[in-house]
This record gives C-alpha cells, structure tokens and sequence, in this order.
C-alpha cells in the first residue's frame, strides 16, 4: 500500500513540475497590433508622463480661481504704558492691543477667468497627452505592419530559396546528361548564396524592430515577441470619405484640440489682461482691546491704484498678440493636417490598386511564366537565364503583394493619428 502511495505522490509532483513552468510562463504577446497597444498604454513612460501632467493641470483649476489666503495682523501699543512700567508682550498689560483680519479680494469676474484660463490650459494638457498617445499607437502600427512584411519576406525568401534548391538539382541532372552547361549549375548555387544573404540582412531587421517595438512597450529590448498573424482589415472605401474625414479631423485631430485650448486660454487672458485697469481689494476688521476688554472696533478697506498705464497697455498689447498668434497657429496646423489627410487617402488607395493588380494580374502571369520556362528548361527550349527570371518575376509579385498591403496598413495608420480615433 505505502508503495502505490509512494507512486502516486511522485506522478503528482511530476504533473506539477511540468505543469507550473507553463502556467508561471510570460504570455508572449506581438501575434495581434491590438495586444501590443494593450501593453503599451498602460506601460509606455512617456505617455505615463503625458498623462499625469494632465491631472496635474486638472488640479490647478480649482486653486487658481481661490480667494488668497487671509492674513492677521497682531500689533501691541504702547508696551512701556508710557512708561509707567518695564516692557512686556501680555496684551492685557500694554497700552492696547489691536488685532487685524484682512482679506485681499480681486476685482469682479477676475477669479472666473483665472480658473477659466487654468482650465483651458488642463484641456491643452489633456490634449498634447492624447496626441502622445496617438503618435505612440501609430509608431506601434506601422512597426506591427512592418514587421509582418519582413516575416513574409522572410517566408517567401525560404521557399525561394528552397525552389532553388531543386531547381539546382535539375540543372545537375542536365548537366550529368550533357544537356546544359556546368554554369546553371553554378549560378543556381550563386542565387543560393544570394538569398541565404538576404534572409541575414532580414533576420537583423527583425531584431532591430523587435528592439523598437519592445522599447515602445517598455519591455526589455530581448523580451519575446509573438509573430504577427495577420493584418487589421482596411475600412471599406464608403468610410474614407474626404469630406466625412476632413469634419472628423478638424472636431477630434489631438493637436487641434490643444490649439483649441490654447487660443480660448490666450482669449480668456487678454480679458484677465483687460480688468487689470480696474483696482483689487483688501477689506478687514479690526477689534482693539484695553486691558481683558474689547472696546474698540474697525473697518478698514484698501485697494491698489492702477497708475502704471504704460505698463497696463503694454501688457494689453502683449496679449492681443498671444491671442492672434494662438489664431494662425491653428490655422496654420489644420491646413497641414488637412493636407497629410490627403495624402494618406490618395496613398491608401494607391496600395489597395497596387494590391489588387498584383494578386488579379500580375502574379499569375509571373507563376504562369515560370512553369512555362521550367517545362521549356526541362525540354532544353530556354536556358537557365530564363528560368531564372521567371523565378525573380514570381518573387517581385508576391513582394509586391505584401507591400502594397503593409502600405496600406501604414498609411491607415496614419489616418487614425489624424483622426485621434481608430476607424
């Protein structure tokens, strides 16, 4: 009995020891963009950062419209009682003691535009933090598409290279016969040698975008990454609209909105700038004790005199000058927005052309090619140049397939930068 205990317990924690490594294992990510930009919005520093100097300028709204502070003010009189006794600081044993309670207050409505200043300087805040977050996202997009172009090209190099490699055989068993030169045979082998080279060069560009995209994640640089699956699905042609688009942009676009907000923030301080003319206050009372009684009491009300007019108007003129700034600012940055919208669009559908042309037409002529000069290789009609062309035109399809699909997929990310919002 203690045997087929003793079996039993070692079965379980053999289950165990296989088990735990692959439950404590990280879950790789990287097969989807969706899963690389989960990640990245709550780990990426920068966009961290972004984030909580937004709540930062949230917070100032409520101090900046705040009354100051209010002050107090202790004075004692007369601490000798003219002289009748030592110095002392008892206020019942002084001359008399008076106590002052003060409080500045601004002029009407100046409070309100202060916190409203505040306020569209939070909004600007908020709004430079999405546009990080929309840079950030499309860096990620574009390095998702690209990365499944390289793993493609890489998979599409390996099955060439593969072809070849019959195809060498073929050469040699033509050659064995008499009927082709030793020289196919030896460039079937340079051609070898040729994409062996290129898969190198392709391996190095993975590692670096695997790099850039686990900084992006804030990952270690050799932290695994999944292979991409497949590419998001292009919106259909009905909802890249130029016109739809353009109202999209101009009501959403990031750095419109923070353009937005700094104009309104410069206009609400050209009208803080403006009641500056007017004078603040400062109004307190004031209980006056003898001895242990109160028996004095005052008001007292005290403003400032706005005599510096040169200075006012110099700051009026200051202000006048953020607010058209802050105007062409804007104007200038939706005509560029509104311009890269354009090309985006245009490029879009360039790629979707492009694709369509290579998979409809392109592509099976070149494979259509290929087997026609292999079975014209085989039959001794063409030479090994030839073959080797029609191997190259399939390969330049299939890349150009891929391409043009990648392209698309960057350029559609660039359009959800614009648009501050995926489509």
């Amino acid at each position: 009995m203690r045997g087929v205990v003793s079996v039993r317990v070692v079965a379980l924690l053999l289950v165990i020891a296989l088990v735990l490594p692959v439950s404590a294992r990280e879950t790789v990510i990287g097969n989807s963009v969706d899963s690389l930009l989960d990640v990245a919005k709550g780990a990426n520093p920068e966009y961290i950062r972004m984030r909580l100097e937004a709540d930062a300028a949230a917070e100032r709204v409520t101090p900046a419209g705040a009354l100051p502070d209010p002050k107090f003010r202790l004075e004692l009189r007369d601490i000798t009682r003219m002289g009748e006794q030592d110095a002392t600081l008892a206020p019942n044993r002084v001359g008399s003691t008076r106590y002052l309670l003060m409080q500045d207050l601004p002029w009407f409505g100046k409070r309100d535009l202060k916190r409203e200043v505040a306020g569209f300087e939070a909004e600007g805040a908020r709004g430079r933090a999405l546009d990080t977050w929309a840079e950030l996202a499309t860096r990620i997009k574009i390095g998702y598409a690209q990365l499944y172009y390289l793993h493609h090209n890489e998979s599409l190099t390996r099955e060439i290279l593969d072809l070849m490699v019959r195809l060498e055989k073929v050469a040699q068993v033509r050659y064995a016969s008499g009927l082709a030169a030793q020289q196919d045979v030896i460039r079937a082998q340079i051609e070898q040698t040729n994409l062996r080279t290129e898969l190198l060069a392709l391996e190095t560009e993975q590692h670096h975008l695997y790099t850039r995209l686990n900084a992006l994640l804030a990952r270690p640089a050799q932290a695994p990454l999944a292979e991409p699956e497949q590419l998001r699905p292009l919106p259909a042609p009905a909802r890249l609209d130029r016109v739809v688009l353009e109202d999209r942009l101009k009501a959403r676009n990031p750095q419109l909105f923070t353009e937005e907000a700094r104009l309104q923030a410069a206009e609400k301080g050209r009208e803080l700038t403006y009641r500056n003319r007017y004078p603040d206050f400062t109004v307190g009372v004031s209980p006056i004790q003898y001895r242990n009684a109160v028996k004095e009491w005052e008001l007292m009300v005290e403003l400032n005199i706005p005599l510096q007019q040169s200075s006012r108007r110099a700051q009026e003129r200051e202000s006048d000058a953020m607010v058209a700034s802050a105007r062409a600012r804007k104007e200038s940055e939706t005509l560029r927005l509104l311009s890269e919208l354009e090309e985006n669009l245009a490029s879009i559908e360039t790629a979707r052309r492009t694709e369509s042309l290579a998979t409809t037409s392109l592509l099976p002529q070149a494979e259509l090619s290929f087997r026609s000069a292999l079975a014209g290789y085989e039959t001794g009609k063409v030479d090994f140049a030839t073959l080797l062309d029609a191997q190259r035109q399939i390969r330049l399809a299939r890349q150009t397939q891929v391409k043009a699909q990648v392209e698309a997929q960057m350029r559609l990310a660039e359009i959800e930068r614009l648009l501050g919002e995926d489509l």
